[in-house]
C-alpha cells in the first residue's frame, strides 16, 4: 500500500540558500548536527498562520480533517490536564481551548497577542510534544503494520523526497537506502552492553552524499521542510564528527548576529561530552543522526466515519538513520582503517571477545576465535 496519497498536500518552496537562513534555519540545523531536543528551546519561531499549517502537514496532520482536528485537541486537553494535576498550573483559556490549533504555535513564537502567553504556550506544546509520540507508538502496536511493513512505508516516503530533492537541484551524488539484517541487528546488540532490540535506531538507513561540503547545509534543511519536522530529531542519537556549529557560524559570518538569541550559547557543544562509534577508524569523518519520519497509517485503520477508538491518532513514527557526508569525505571514508569490512571486523571480535569469555570455544577454520579467546 502507497502511505504518499494519504499524506497532507505540502506547498511547494524553493531551496533555501545558506545566506538566506536566519535565526529559524541556524536552529534547526544546530539540533541536528548536536542531537538536541526541542524540550530545552524556550520559543518557536513561526511567524504566520500559513507557517503553522505547513508545519502540521508535514507532520502529517491536516486540520481540515474533522479527525486530525479532533486528535488534536485531544493531545492539547491531556497536556492542559496534566500540567494542572500535576504542577497545579494556571493555563490561560487562550491556551487550553485556542479558536485554532494554528494560534498554539503563534502564542508560543510570540507572534500572536497576547505576547505574555508565549511561555505557558510552550510549555503546553511541549507536554503535547511528549503524548504524541507516546500516541504513536500506541498505535503501531495496535495497527496491522508490521515492521517490514512500516519499512516499506517510509523507504517509500522518503525516496520521494530524495527524488525532489534532485528535481530541485540539490547537489546529491547519492541517495540511497538499506535496511539492516537480522545477522547485523544481533551484532550489535551483543557488541553494544546498553543496547536493547528497542534501542537499534538504524534498522532502516539512509544514506546522503552531497557533491561538496557547502551542499550539506541546505540539503540538511530541507529534510526539516520536506520530510523529518524538527521537532522530531531523536534527541543524544546524532554522532558528528564531519561538521560543528562553531564552523557554521565561521564560515558563514551573517550568522553571528543571531549568536545572543540562540536557545544555547555558543559554547554550549563545547562541554558536552563527546561521544563516537568506537568501531570506526580514527580519521572517519559522517553525520549520522536519527529522526523519527511521520507516516500515516490510514489504509491500516477504519474509514474515519466508522472509527471507533477512543483516540483517533492516524500517524504513527518510524525511526530512520540518516548518514550524510560530501562526496571527498565520502572517498576517505572507505580506505584503510576506516573501510567498512574494518569497521566490521573490529565490531566481530568485540562480539567474539563478549560471547566466550570465561568459556571454551570451538576453533574456526583460521584460528580467530582461538586468538580472540586467549587473548580476553
Amino acid at each position: 500500500m502507497s502511505v504518499l496519497k494519504h499524506q497532507p498536500l505540502l506547498p511547494d518552496l524553493p531551496v533555501r540558500r545558506v545566506e538566506d537562513m536566519g535565526l529559524k534555519e541556524l536552529e534547526r540545523i544546530r539540533l541536528i548536527l548536536r542531537g538536541g531536543s526541542v524540550i530545552e528551546w524556550r520559543r518557536l519561531h513561526f511567524k504566520k498562520r500559513n507557517e503553522v499549517d505547513r508545519f502540521l502537514r508535514l507532520c502529517q496532520i491536516d486540520t481540515t480533517r474533522p479527525h486530525d482536528e479532533e486528535w488534536m485537541r485531544t493531545v492539547l486537553g491531556d497536556a492542559v490536564e496534566y500540567l494542572r494535576k500535576t504542577f497545579d498550573y494556571r493555563v490561560a483559556a487562550a491556551v487550553a481551548d485556542p479558536a485554532e490549533i494554528h494560534d498554539l504555535f503563534l502564542y508560543a513564537s510570540g507572534a500572536k497577542e497576547p505576547k505574555r502567553l508565549r511561555k505557558i504556550a510552550c510549555i503546553v506544546l511541549k507536554v503535547m510534544h511528549v503524548i504524541q509520540h507516546i500516541e504513536a507508538r500506541d498505535l503501531l502496536f495496535k495497527s496491522a503494520v508490521s515492521e517490514a511493513g512500516l519499512a516499506h512505508l517510509v523507504s517509500e516516503r522518503v525516496m520521494a523526497v530524495a527524488e525532489e530533492m534532485q528535481q530541485k537541484g540539490l547537489r546529491i551524488v547519492e541517495f540511497s537506502d538499506s535496511i539492516k539484517t537480522r545477522e547485523s541487528i544481533i551484532s550489535k546488540l551483543i557488541a553494544k552492553k546498553e543496547s536493547v532490540a528497542a534501542q537499534i535506531y538504524d534498522r532502516t538507513r539512509f544514506r546522503i552524499i552531497v557533491k561538496e561540503r557547502m551542499d550539506i547545509l541546505p540539503v540538511l534543511y530541507f529534510l526539516t521542510q520536506r520530510l523529518v519536522p524538527f521537532n522530531f530529531l531523536v534527541p543524544t542519537q546524532t554522532e558528528n564528527t564531519l561538521i560543528s556549529f562553531k564552523d557554521v557560524i565561521a564560515e558563514n559570518p551573517h550568522f553571528a548576529k543571531y549568536a545572543k538569541d540562540l536557545h544555547l550559547d555558543l559554547n554550549y557543544e563545547d562541554r558536552e561530552r563527546k561521544g563516537g562509534n568506537r568501531f570506526s577508524g580514527s580519521s572517519y569523518r559522517i553525520l549520522n543522526f536519527v529522526a523519527d519520519v511521520p507516516i500515516r497509517l490510514d489504509a491500516f485503520l477504519p474509514p474515519p466515519e466508522r472509527d471507533e477508538r477512543t483516540r483517533k491518532g492516524r500517524v504513527t513514527l518510524a525511526l530512520c538513520e540518516f548518514q550524510i557526508a560530501d562526496e571527498a569525505t565520502a572517498i576517505a571514508n572507505e580506505k584503510n582503517e576506516n573501510s567498512h569490512e574494518r569497521y566490521k571486523q573490529r565490531q566481530r571480535e568485540v562480539v567474539l571477545k563478549r560471547l566466550s569469555r570465561g568459556l571454551v570455544v570451538p576453533k574456526s577454520k583460521d584460528g580467530t576465535a582461538l586468538r580472540l579467546v586467549n587473548k580476553g
